[in-house]
């Protein structure tokens, strides 16, 4: 009988295969700058319910994104990974603009609140190198900086998407948008109508009426009795949407009836399925985690192992970035130039990166939902 093998003797005739390697395994550089509040840890200081959501938050991206990178390392890719505390506050992003190990980063990945952002963006005089924004949905015009990569498609997206989802599921001849009354709704009201005008070539009729009470009387001969009757409400007022919804599970007795809402209205508790389903509701999404399939469930398994937690929406997002602005830095010498070629399948949302002039590069994927055996569902 053969002696067996000592750990130190090594198999004859059967070389270890090499681990796969990149295209170039240039070291690429990265900055990630999040709201920890380290400062709250000094004696005599405390976090507050604030600060401790944010540094929450930082921490959960950061061990996805840490995740995301390791499993990219495995595969013999090479990063220097440089994290920075903004403390949430705007100023102390201003002067982080200033750091050389910032600025001059292959990649420079927060901060995440707007008003840090802002601050930090247009105080940013290195290079031109791509600042993301990883979990704010802000208008990128309010950031101001050429080189921002909006991860969280913005409002205005979400209205587009909607616009030409009715335009090319639906093709009504008019779409009722209803209004309480505040400026801010036109934040989509006014993306929605723009996008609905092109696509449709302005065959479809927009009609803005702004409701008092839940009343819908004045609009009662303009609706079909056969056709669907496609409603936007726009407001996120929980008071307004309530009533008006309630209304409109009335009128839908008599008149078949398809509402599409604001997209924060998946967050909202107070919204009853039933009215929901009854109403034919959509809701546009950019945060659609299927946690049946195979990829979530193997995140899922990997982040509790490493980390002995279990991974919220955050460590999702910051796992999918990781992966995603990872592999293109390996891929292309340290440079994600080529986002707009490079569209991703996450765990969260997928990346369709757009480049828009003066704003820089969005995300334009969008998921339209509607509630189906009383739940959201994502419509194929």
């Amino acid at each position: 009988m053969a002696p067996p093998k000592t750990e130190t003797e090594k198999p004859v005739n059967k070389p270890q295969q090499p681990k796969p390697k990149p295209v170039a395994a240039r070291q690429s550089s990265i900055a990630l700058l999040l709201p920890f509040g380290l400062d709250h840890l000094n004696p005599g200081a405390s976090y507050t319910n604030t600060t401790l959501k944010q540094a929450n938050i930082a921490l959960d991206y950061y061990q996805g994104f840490k995740l995301a990178l390791d499993s990219l390392t495995s595969l013999g890719y090479n990063y220097k990974l440089r994290v920075f505390d903004t403390q949430g506050i705007s100023n102390e992003s201003r002067k982080l603009a200033f750091n050389p190990n910032i600025w001059g980063s292959d990649l420079i990945i927060g901060p995440i609140f707007p008003d840090d952002m802002k601050a930090f963006a247009q105080a940013l005089s290195g290079p031109r190198k791509p600042i993301v924004s990883p979990l704010s949905p802000a208008a990128p015009a309010t950031i101001g900086n050429q080189n921002l990569v909006t991860i969280m498609p913005p409002l205005a997206q979400h209205a587009a998407t909607a616009a030409k989802y009715i335009q090319n599921r639906l093709q009504p001849q008019k779409v009722f948008v209803l209004k309480s009354g505040y400026s801010e709704e036109n934040d989509y009201i006014i993306p929605f109508k723009n996008t609905i005008d092109s696509v449709s070539g302005h065959r479809i009729k927009v009609i803005q009426t702004v409701v008092v009470r839940g009343r819908l009387d004045a609009l009662l001969p303009q609706l079909s009795a056969t056709s669907p009757n496609i409603f936007i409400i726009p407001s996120t007022n929980q008071s307004f949407i309530t009533i008006t919804m309630h209304s409109l599970d009335t009128l839908a007795s008599r008149y078949p009836v398809v509402l599409f809402g604001h997209p924060n209205w998946q967050k909202y508790s107070f919204l009853h399925s039933d009215i929901l389903q009854r109403l034919r509701t959509h809701i546009t999404s950019a945060d659609c985690v299927d946690y049946k399939a195979r990829a979530t469930a193997n995140f899922i398994s990997q982040y509790r192992k490493t980390f002995h937690a279990e991974a919220s929406g955050y460590a999702i997002k910051g796992f999918d970035q990781g992966l995603y602005f990872g592999k293109l830095l390996g891929e292309n010498n340290g440079d994600v130039r080529n986002m707009t070629k490079a569209d991703f399948s996450g765990i969260h949302n997928d990346f369709h990166l757009v480049k828009k002039p003066g704003v820089g590069y969005v995300n334009t994927h969008v998921n339209v939902m509607d509630y189906r055996y009383y739940e959201l569902r994502k419509v194929e």
